[in-house]
């Protein structure tokens, strides 16, 4: 059983969302060795029972709060009993995603819906969610700060071929999280962006993702840790301190 005291979360709750696998579950226990007590979101149950009981065993503080984000009343749901159920709210990470790659010529729009629903608009409607308990954590948490971080994507920034509705999503993300930031970094929530390249994780598993870039093969991707270790580092900053916008990419890819 590790020890907490001191470390950097002690005292603040947490909730991550898509953390089921990849990403998000690596986000939550990097979150739990840091002393956060945790909450997982995602519609896979036993994923995030079996997660919860690796942090417990680990001596952390978990709890499960399965939910789908894209039903209208699930992000706000989920973000009301993950702060019931450990007391307080001092930091959200929206992390779930979905993909499908294809031209636009040939593209399903019921996967694109899928696409804009929980990558943008489940973001919208969990951020909003927990506005008022990141705000109230700053203002009589132990940090002074709370903190709300966006997973998006390189593809934000720099669309690339067959991924035109994905990148659209994580534009979209990457514009609501700066305006976002603006209207509440003044009252101590800081609001940050992780943008991943080239992720190993069973998002990108498959023949199509392996195929993309003949000169940046899987092995030199990154991995789940990487990313979950740029949360920390955002999350961790003194509280005069924002870091609010990280780019993380593999060594071997160029855009």
């Amino acid at each position: 059983m590790r020890d907490t005291n001191g470390a950097p979360l002690t005292g603040c709750a947490a909730l991550v969302t898509g953390a089921s696998s990849g990403i998000g579950a690596a986000t939550a226990r990097a979150l739990a060795r840091e002393g956060a007590s945790l909450a997982l979101t995602a519609r896979r149950a036993g994923r995030l029972e079996e997660l919860a009981a690796a942090i417990g065993a680990d001596g952390g503080t978990c709890v499960v709060v399965p939910a789908d984000l894209t039903a209208p009343e699930g992000a706000r749901a989920a973000v009301d009993e993950a702060a019931r159920r450990l007391g307080r709210l001092d930091v959200l990470v929206n992390n779930a995603g979905y993909v499908v790659r294809g031209a636009v010529e040939e593209g399903d729009s019921e996967e694109w819906r899928r696409m804009v629903d929980l990558n943008l608009i489940a973001v919208l409607r969990t951020s909003q969610a927990a506005l008022s308990h990141l705000l109230a954590a700053a203002a009589d948490g132990p940090r002074g700060v709370a903190d709300l971080v966006n997973v998006s994507s390189v593809a934000g920034r720099i669309p690339r071929r067959n991924n035109s509705v994905y990148s659209a999503t994580k534009h979209a993300v990457c514009a609501f999280s700066e305006a976002m930031r603006q209207e509440v970094t003044r009252r101590g929530v800081r609001v940050g962006l992780v943008e991943p390249g080239m992720t190993a994780t069973e998002m990108t598993a498959g023949d199509a993702w392996a195929s993309l870039d003949q000169d940046m093969p899987p092995e030199t991707w990154l991995r789940a840790g990487d990313i979950a270790r740029a949360v920390v580092f955002m999350v961790t900053q003194p509280p005069h301190a924002a870091v609010n916008e990280i780019a993380v990419r593999p060594v071997s890819q160029e855009v």
